[in-house]
């Protein structure tokens, strides 16, 4: 269940990285292209991180809670995610639309 805290946390993240903050950004780092693939590979670490929750709950040696949360926490930023990607993809369609 995604709750206020858990879509905050994640349209903060965003909003870092839509500013080029992100906290896997090294000081040669810049670009669009760069800030999206530094998004993204938080993306991947998120939902490792929830996997590994997920066997070590699975294994009887992790907290449910914490499952439910990296679960809930990794829905909302493949969310966010999906919704940057389609605000994209509509920018793209509309620029080739437009005449020269």
């Amino acid at each position: 269940m995604t709750t206020p805290s858990v879509a905050a946390n994640a349209y903060a993240a965003l909003q870092r990285a839509a500013n080029g903050v992100t906290p896997s950004k090294t000081k040669g780092d810049s670009g669009f292209g760069q800030m999206l693939q530094n998004v993204i590979g938080d993306m991947a670490n998120k939902g490792h991180q929830m996997d590994a929750k997920a066997l070590a709950a699975a294994n009887g040696k992790g907290d449910l809670v914490d499952v439910v949360t990296a679960v809930a926490e990794t829905e909302v930023a493949v969310e966010t995610l999906v919704s940057v990607r389609d605000r994209m993809i509509q920018a793209y369609e509309e620029i080739m639309r437009m005449p020269i």
